[in-house]
């Protein structure tokens, strides 16, 4: 009678021991959280997904640790436990390693961050207007409004280029003229074109040299700076008032011709 009382009270203990270790787990687990997203607000440079990520993380595994420390109160021998686990979990790793490189994948994109939403990027093979980074893909909208999802293993395994990374951009432009221009005032035609947009920037001086000597042109390279957010739009003004001021001044923009002889007999 006395040992099954004994039993009673030993199991009651460790009822209480163990409600007591959860309780402890849930609030470490709730603190630990909370720590890591404010670390997400202090680092604002950071994406606040990474942090969410991290917060969970850290909240399961403690309390993973906890339910462990309670199989052992009760006696269940954790050792061939935590041995079954890992082995289900390098299992379930190879099974989704596809998966699992998209996920590191993704928290080194949100870590990093090479590029944010609503810059745009070429990358994957893709160009587009980034509309959202998780931790398993990357969505970007190209210029035609298709969605594309790339998995982050195949965003971050090749070469980035984001377009919105610098706030300013060098528009490159080369224009033919014909042979029996003057070169002087072919160049000064298109500085006045260069000037007169109030998006080109000054601040490096816009750059306007012959640079080549085609078979049919005078070649003019015009390298001309913006600001990334005008560069489309400046890049197409120049092109139509370049050409509208050659031909007011009655300079010829040459194009490729051929001549064909026919050889009779």
């Amino acid at each position: 009678m006395f040992d099954e009382l004994d039993w009673y009270l030993q199991l009651g203990l460790n009822v209480v021991i163990a409600a007591a270790i959860m309780i402890g787990a849930f609030w470490i687990s709730g603190v630990a959280k909370r720590q890591i997203n404010k670390l997400g607000l202090k680092y604002e440079e950071l994406d606040d997904t990474l942090f969410l990520f991290l917060a969970s993380l850290a909240k399961y595994a403690i309390l993973a640790i906890a339910v462990v420390f309670v199989l052992s109160r009760f006696g269940i021998q954790t050792t061939s436990l935590v041995a079954l686990l890992g082995a289900a979990g390098l299992a379930i790793g190879l099974a989704l390693q596809g998966t699992l490189s998209n996920l590191a994948a993704g928290v080194m994109l949100l870590g990093f961050r090479p590029f944010k939403i609503g810059d745009y990027v070429d990358v994957g093979g893709y160009a587009g207007t980034v509309r959202a980074i998780t931790l398993f893909t990357t969505e970007i909208a190209t210029s035609d409004n298709i969605q594309i999802i790339i998995p982050n293993g195949d965003v971050w395994s090749s070469s980035i280029r984001n377009y919105s990374y610098y706030d300013r951009r060098r528009c490159d432009i080369v224009i033919g003229v014909s042979y029996d221009t003057d070169l002087k005032k072919a160049e000064a035609a298109l500085r006045k074109v260069i000037n007169a947009d109030e998006r080109s920037l000054q601040d490096p001086e816009p750059f306007v040299r012959v640079t080549n000597l085609g078979d049919s042109s005078v070649d003019f390279t015009l390298r001309v700076w913006a600001m990334s957010s005008d560069y489309g739009a400046l890049k197409s003004a120049l092109l139509w008032g370049i050409k509208e001021e050659l031909e007011a001044q009655g300079i010829d923009i040459p194009y490729p011709t051929s001549v064909h002889i026919d050889v009779k007999a």
